[in-house]
C-alpha cells in the first residue's frame, strides 16, 4: 500500500485546533501551503505533550547550538483564527516525532498515522501473537511533515496551550471536567451541596 508525505517546509500556516463544543471537541493539526490544505486528528493529551515538548526542544537548541529564541508570545498575540474550512481528516495521528535542523536553524515536526498494529492493540485484538512483526512498516503510514522557524514553533506553541486550556473548566476539588449541568464529584461520593 502506497503512502503519502504531506510535507510543507515551510507551511504557510500550522496550527492546533478544534471542532465542536467543548467536551465533544476533536483536536487536530492543520497545515496550509502551496494551496494545499492537510488535517489530522490526534488526542487532546497529544496536542498537550506535544507544546510541552517542543518548548523542550527549543531550550535544548538554544543551549546546546546557541540558537537565538524568540522570548514567549503575549497571550493575546499570534493566531485566534479558528481552522480553514473544510476540515476533513486526512488521518489520526498516532506517533509524534520532532527534531531540530542545526544547518537551517528549523524545528521538524512529523505526525505518523496510527499504523494497523497500534489500531489492533487499540481495540483489545486478543488473536494476536505478540512477537508477530506488524503487517505495515512505520515508513508505510502516512504523515504530514513541517518545518518551522524558532519564531513560528512558538506561536504555535502558545495557540495550542491556549487551545488545550479552552476547554470545560476542571472541578476544583477533584480536577475532572465541569460540564454546564455539574458533575458527580467523587470527592462528595457523589453528593452535590
Amino acid at each position: 500500500m502506497t503512502h503519502q508525505v504531506h510535507a510543507f517546509e515551510p507551511p504557510e500556516r500550522f496550527v492546533a485546533g478544534t471542532v465542536g463544543p467543548p467536551g465533544e471537541r476533536t483536536f487536530f493539526l492543520q497545515a496550509r501551503g502551496g494551496g494545499r490544505l492537510v488535517s489530522v486528528a490526534l488526542e487532546k493529551v497529544q496536542v498537550s505533550l506535544l507544546a510541552e515538548k517542543l518548548e523542550e526542544l527549543l531550550s535544548e537548541a538554544q543551549r546546546r547550538f546557541g540558537v537565538e529564541l524568540p522570548e514567549a508570545a503575549p497571550p493575546v498575540g499570534g493566531d485566534n483564527e479558528p481552522l480553514d474550512t473544510p476540515v476533513d481528516e486526512e488521518f489520526r495521528v498516532g506517533t509524534l516525532g520532532l527534531a531540530f535542523d542545526v544547518d537551517t536553524a528549523t524545528v521538524v515536526i512529523e505526525a505518523i498515522a496510527v499504523g494497523e498494529a497500534e489500531a489492533e492493540v487499540e481495540l483489545g485484538d486478543a488473536d494476536d501473537d505478540v512477537d508477530e512483526e506488524p503487517d505495515e512498516p512505520d515508513d508505510d503510514l502516512d504523515r504530514l511533515r513541517v518545518r518551522l522557524t524558532p519564531e513560528a514553533t512558538r506561536e504555535f506553541i502558545e495557540r495550542a496551550k491556549r487551545v488545550v486550556n479552552a476547554g470545560r473548566p476542571p472541578c476544583p476539588l477533584c480536577g475532572q471536567p465541569l460540564d454546564p449541568a455539574g458533575h458527580l464529584c467523587p470527592r462528595h461520593n457523589g453528593y452535590h451541596r
